[in-house]
This record gives structure tokens, C-alpha cells and sequence, in this order.
């Protein structure tokens, strides 16, 4: 998991210690142990466990790598009380997360987010970010705080690039948006006022190409990557959490959903769709117009929908044009 510092991004809103977080639930706490009531400063994830941080845990896990550090578990299986000795027990974890990271975290999908701009060459560009001087940045970009952009990329026109780190000899094309929301909420309470907060970034690698009018999101917690010498086509969704390996070439109009792990060497052909939480192997080649909705191994081709083996899906085409379909 690549290292970020999460404060460089969304500054800590407030300084709480875990009891004060455990009052702020309420009633919405069914049991809880503290250990050490620490001052709160990150969350963590079950890939990248943070100290004094809080790790939210909605099924029963034992992670022994966690006892070694100040995490205190928030989850809404009563399970875990099994496993952990700091650990509130929840009616609702949507809920909880909600609430603690709303309280701890500024971010732009709450109000009043920290930032300061300089308009530079027709862009506005956060005093807080950090660009290498040999970047070209279009005219009427968006660059906002916590962004790092390495040596020799270009950066074109009506760009928003908020939440990433960018590496050397990038190109972001006209329109894109990289680092934005990614569509997390509670699914029985909708509306902008219950969207989940995305506090990762994305991690874009060097040499990597991304066309124009793409989105995107950033990590829930951690990260969405984009890996080395990887060719994105325009009007390409990646959705948050999103792990895109080496080499990987996606065409135009491609969708992504979350959490979804593609492996190096990768060709994706145009208006493919992808369903969430899947993993998809190496040397994969995936044909146009394909519906993906399971994992792939490695070395696949595959088409159609949902998308299974190039040569079963001709025939079952031949098959079906024998029977006037």
C-alpha cells in the first residue's frame, strides 16, 4: 500500500480523544472497552493500519497486527469483541463512520474546507501544493491542496486535479478530474447529506496517459492507483479504491465500479463495464461492449456479457444465429 499522510490532504478538524468520540456516537453505542484513550489523529484500513487511529470493522476479523499499536475498533459485529480489548460495538457503522469522520476530518464535501489559491498563468493553484517547475499547467485549471505533481508532466486545459500524487512524465488530457468524490453513501439513506467520507487520494505512477473528459475518485481510506505506463482513453470512470496495474491500456468510455484490482498488462476494449469488488488477473485482454462481473485469471480473453472465454462466446453467438436469434 503506498504511504500518504492523510493531514496534507483533509486537516484534522478537531482534536478528540476516543472517549469524546464514544459520547459523540450516543446512542448509537451498544457496548464498548477502551484501552488506552488516545488522541485520535487517522483512520485506518484492514490493508494499512495506522497508529492512533480508529479502524472500522464490519464483519468479525481478527487482525493480529493491530494489537502492537493505539487503533480502536468501531464495528457493528458483536463478534469482534472476541478479538479486540479496544472496541465499541455499533448499532449502524455507516452511521458511525459518518459521524467520527465528519467530527475529525475537513473535506470538500462538507462545508468550509481549508484551502488558499494562487492564480498563476490562468489557473488557480493551492498554496499548498507542491509542482516541479518543469510542468506545463493549462489555462483554467484547479489544483488544490495536498496535490504533488513530479517533473516533466502536462497538465492541459480545465483540468481539476484535488487529493493526488501524480508522478513523472504524466499527461492529463483536457476536462479530466482526478482525486474527486467516489460515490460511497448508505444505501437505505441517500442524499448528499449521508455521503460517506473519501479521505484517500489517488496515486497516479510515471509515464501514465490519461485522456479527456475521465474521472477519477479518490480512495474511501487508501488509495486509488493508477500503475506505470498505463494509456487511460477519454471519457474513462475509475471509481474509488480502484488498483489499475502496469501497462494497462482502457478504451473510451469504460467503467469501472469500486474497489475493483486490475493486474499488469491489461487491454480493455471500449465501453466495457465493470462490477464492484472484483479482481481481474495479468496479460487479461477484455473485448469491447463486454459486461465484467466476476474475477478473470490471468492470460484470459474474454468478451461479451457477462463476459466469459473469446472462443465459448463465439460459438455460443454462432449457436444462437443457428436459432434465429
Amino acid at each position: 500500500m503506498k504511504h500518504f499522510i492523510r493531514e496534507n490532504f483533509f486537516p484534522i478538524k478537531n482534536d478528540v480523544n476516543i472517549d469524546y468520540l464514544i459520547n459523540l456516537l450516543g446512542e448509537d453505542i451498544l457496548s464498548s472497552s477502551v484501552l488506552n484513550n488516545f488522541k485520535v489523529i487517522d483512520i485506518s484500513s484492514l490493508s494499512n493500519t495506522r497508529d492512533k487511529s480508529i479502524l472500522f470493522l464490519e464483519k468479525e476479523i481478527n487482525i493480529e497486527k493491530i494489537k502492537s499499536k493505539d487503533i480502536h475498533v468501531i464495528s457493528s459485529s458483536k463478534e469482534n469483541l472476541n478479538h479486540y480489548k479496544s472496541i465499541s460495538i455499533v448499532k449502524n457503522l455507516d452511521k458511525a463512520y459518518n459521524i467520527i469522520t465528519n467530527h475529525l476530518f475537513f473535506h470538500d464535501d462538507y462545508q468550509n474546507m481549508p484551502d488558499e489559491y494562487q492564480y498563476l498563468n490562468g489557473s488557480y493553484i493551492s498554496k499548498f501544493s507542491k509542482i516541479d517547475k518543469s510542468c506545463n499547467i493549462g489555462k483554467n485549471c484547479f489544483i488544490s491542496r495536498g496535490v504533488e505533481i513530479g517533473k516533466n508532466c502536462i497538465i492541459k486545459n480545465n483540468v481539476v486535479i484535488k487529493n493526488s500524487i501524480i508522478g513523472n512524465s504524466v499527461i492529463i488530457s483536457d476536462g479530466s478530474c482526478v482525486g474527486t468524490t467516489g460515490f460511497g453513501f448508505d444505501f437505505n439513506k441517500r442524499g448528499s447529506i449521508h455521503l460517506n467520507p473519501q479521505l484517500g487520494i489517488v496515486i497516479i505512477e510515471d509515464n501514465v496517459h490519461i485522456g479527456s473528459l475521465c474521472t477519477v475518485d479518490r480512495g474511501k481510506i487508501d488509495i486509488t492507483l493508477i500503475g506505470k505506463n498505463s494509456m487511460i482513453d477519454n471519457m474513462v470512470h475509475i471509481a474509488h479504491n480502484v488498483i489499475i496495474g502496469k501497462n494497462s491500456c482502457i478504451a473510451a468510455q469504460t467503467g469501472i465500479s469500486g474497489s475493483v484490482t486490475i493486474g499488469d498488462n491489461v487491454t480493455i476494449g471500449g465501453q466495457v463495464g465493470f462490477a464492484g469488488h472484483i479482481t481481474i488477473g495479468e496479460n487479461v485482454i477484455i473485448a469491447a461492449k463486454s459486461g465484467v462481473t466476476k474475477n478473470i485469471k490471468d492470460n484470459s480473453v474474454v468478451a461479451g456479457f457477462p463476459a466469459i472465454d473469446m472462443k465459448e462466446w463465439k460459438k455460443n453467438i454462432i449457436r444462437q444465429k443457428k436459432h434465429g436469434h
